[in-house]
């Protein structure tokens, strides 16, 4: 064999064997505890490697199959170490810390990621779990993508907005019908609203339940309804049944009860976001072109 044939060859076998060991040395077996950061998991090239998700992870359809670990809030060692997981990866969100304390002293590496819903977070969660699932460049790649698809939203919005007003928007968290709670500032539901191009009405922190006066007194354009249980036209129904004075709002009386899922909520900003904010766009400026065919449903 020629000598610089030899040697390329020689290169190629320690490259193939450096790449074989780094990819080894990450973590093989993961554990996901947040619905988006589970679906970027997946989006990055990871789904093989998840062992289990908690109840918020969703979509896609296949993580259904997956070993439950329980809700993201309140979590448990021994079913997570049933699985043998070398990672597990959730939100700050994600306890009791107890559990975490627990499952770290197995052994288990735990990442801990921040879930504010702007992209400079989204950013350094993608590099996080592009690092650990050995695939950088789709990460950065995705990230991009993402950023591109926020500005084409951005610039619909305000183009939009030059000949129509900002309708006022109610977000309502529900449990099949139950009191719901209204979004207020700093809640990704008020940051997707208002991306959207909808004016949130509330001004608390956070999630608070809202009472009929107040709710009637608001008279919103819009109702978001996102309930944990029921979607379309159920939820709006339970709703309305449970909460009767919305039946005397605009929004009601317009038919503007929307209804969104709630999973597009948990766990930061996930690939669905995009998608799911058109939508809602679409919803929100039934007259104007939509930047998607399929809008929210709608009585």
């Amino acid at each position: 064999m020629h000598p610089v044939v030899r040697l390329a060859s020689l290169c190629a076998g320690i490259l193939f064997f450096h790449q074989a060991a780094v990819a080894e040395s990450l973590p093989q077996r993961w554990v996901s505890a947040g619905g988006s950061l589970s679906e970027w998991v997946v989006a990055l090239g990871g789904q093989d490697k998840l062992v289990g998700v908690d109840t918020t992870s969703q979509h896609p359809e296949s993580l259904k199959a997956l070993p439950s670990i329980g809700y993201q809030r309140q979590l448990a060692a021994e079913g997570i170490l049933s699985l043998r997981p070398e990672i597990l990866v959730g939100t700050e969100e994600m306890g009791p810390p107890p559990v975490l304390a627990q499952i770290a002293a197995a052994g288990v590496r735990i990442e801990r990621l921040a879930s504010t819903p702007d992209l400079p977070t989204l950013e350094r969660n993608l590099k996080l779990i592009g690092v650990l699932l050995g695939a950088e460049a789709r990460a950065d790649q995705a990230f991009a993508e993402y950023g591109l698809r926020l500005k084409r939203q951005a610039e619909w919005v305000a183009k939009v907005q030059q000949r129509q007003k900002a309708p006022g928007v109610l977000f309502l968290l529900g449990h099949s019908g139950s009191s719901p709670l209204a979004a207020g500032k700093d809640t990704a539901a008020a940051w997707l609203i208002e991306r959207a191009g909808g004016q949130i009405l509330t001004d608390h922190q956070g999630y608070k339940a809202i009472s009929n006066e107040a709710l009637a007194a608001l008279d919103p354009d819009v109702v978001v309804i996102a309930d944990r249980r029921l979607d379309g036209d159920a939820a709006r129904e339970a709703l309305l049944k449970q909460n009767p004075v919305l039946a005397s709002t605009r929004a009601a009386r317009e038919g503007r009860l929307l209804s969104l899922d709630p999973t597009l909520l948990v766990g930061g900003l996930g690939p669905r976001v995009p998608d799911g904010m058109a939508a809602l766009s679409a919803a929100l400026y039934p007259s104007a072109p939509a930047l998607i065919e399929k809008a929210p449903s709608q009585p």
